[in-house]
């Protein structure tokens, strides 16, 4: 018998191309479309540029994932994990947003629905693997811990928004295009007159799409404007939005005017509601020397002892950051950098690697430099 794979089919090329990799594999492949966001149930009205809209984006998506289906031979389920979402991903992202933070939602989404929730769903339907169309690769052995890898194609690799998925769910797991650059899968895509082979990436919040993101928030958390201080000076510069709405290393859309570099967000006084920024890409106060990572996941089953050289990155599409790590106990490890790194931000994700292998990752809770946390993040 063919095993059976359960594929996230969203409508857009890359789990296309993905179901058609797994087809000539072998596989008997089910398509299953996740809806996760209700924008009426979840008053998703302020920034939303779609409410006008004839059809919803997500409806469109479905239409494609249908065509796609049609178009491959493959059977086409349509799943709700609205209530999953709201509780696992959502609620944490509104709760890090309203302490100031910058939480990554592509992460906890990976995390608790494509591969919790859905995953769930299809052991429930006796698959054997479920399918996504990221850019990651994996390696399975016998009776030992499969391995994540990057996706050849550096541009694309996606192993940073993964970091988080145990052994268990790995173990379950295929990425059909990991071995694919995007142009490769385009050209595919048009040699197998994919109806989607045109369609533009999806952008914005995971599940959600593209939002006026301070709009957006205002839907869920009171916006609170206050002032703009020059860490450096003291002096009063402008003033902010509202704390949640900017993150470390932030330029564009500060509002600051006047002579002299550029300015960049560089902390935040929470308590006190004020935003501190500084002139200079460069500038002292966005470096960094080490941090304390927690609610970290080690994708193998045995973690180092003691010091551990590997690499971090610490935002996605960020080089490759040359650190020492050791843990403090079984879910926090403190990281030293070897060189200074700029705008290291709490609330993100730190990925960690050696090589091409994904070792896992976890959150980014304080910051050091000169061996004293940074307060002013």
């Amino acid at each position: 018998m063919k095993q059976r794979v359960v594929l996230g089919l969203s409508g857009g090329v890359d789990s296309a191309v993905a179901a058609y990799v797994l087809k000539q594999q072998g596989y008997e492949v089910i398509g299953v479309f996740m809806r996760n966001w209700d924008s009426s149930l979840n008053n998703d009205i302020l920034g939303n540029p779609t409410n006008d809209d004839d059809i919803c984006p997500q409806e469109k998506d479905y239409n494609d994932a249908k065509k796609i289906a049609e178009h491959l031979g493959i059977e086409l389920r349509r799943v709700d994990f609205i209530k999953e979402y709201w509780d696992h991903v959502f609620t944490y992202f509104l709760e890090e947003y309203a302490k100031g933070r910058t939480p990554n939602p592509d992460i906890l989404c990976n995390k608790h629905i494509k591969f919790k929730a859905f995953l769930d769903y299809a052991k429930s339907i006796e698959a054997d693997y479920i399918a996504t169309g990221h850019y990651a690769r994996v390696e399975h052995h016998d009776g030992q811990d499969s391995i994540m890898l990057r996706g050849i194609d550096s541009n694309k690799d996606q192993t940073y928004f993964l970091c988080q998925l145990n052994q268990s769910q790995l173990q379950s797991s295929l990425f059909p295009i990991g071995n694919m650059t995007k142009p490769e899968v385009r050209q595919l895509a048009e040699d197998l007159n994919l109806p989607v082979a045109h369609k533009k990436d999806s952008t914005g919040i995971c599940f959600i799409g593209e939002r006026d993101f301070r709009e957006f928030l205002k839907n869920y958390i009171p916006a609170k404007a206050g002032k703009m201080v020059d860490i450096e000076t003291g002096q009063v510069v402008g003033e902010h939005q509202g704390i949640m709405y900017y993150t470390i290393g932030q330029r564009k859309g500060l509002g600051i005017g006047g002579p002299g570099d550029a300015w960049f967000v560089v902390g935040k006084k929470y308590d006190d509601n004020i935003l501190y920024v500084c002139q200079g890409d460069q500038n002292q106060w966005l470096m960094s020397e080490g941090a304390l990572i927690t609610d970290v996941n080690w994708i193998g089953s045995q973690k180092p002892s003691g010091e551990y050289d590997c690499t971090a990155k610490f935002r996605y599409r960020q080089k490759d950051n040359e650190v020492s790590i050791h843990f403090v106990d079984e879910t926090t490890l403190y990281v030293t950098f070897k060189q200074p790194v700029k705008a290291v931000t709490p609330g993100q994700a730190a990925v960690f690697y050696q090589g091409d292998v994904c070792l896992g990752g976890g959150t980014i809770d304080k910051v050091y430099k000169d061996d004293k946390e940074i307060t002013y993040l």
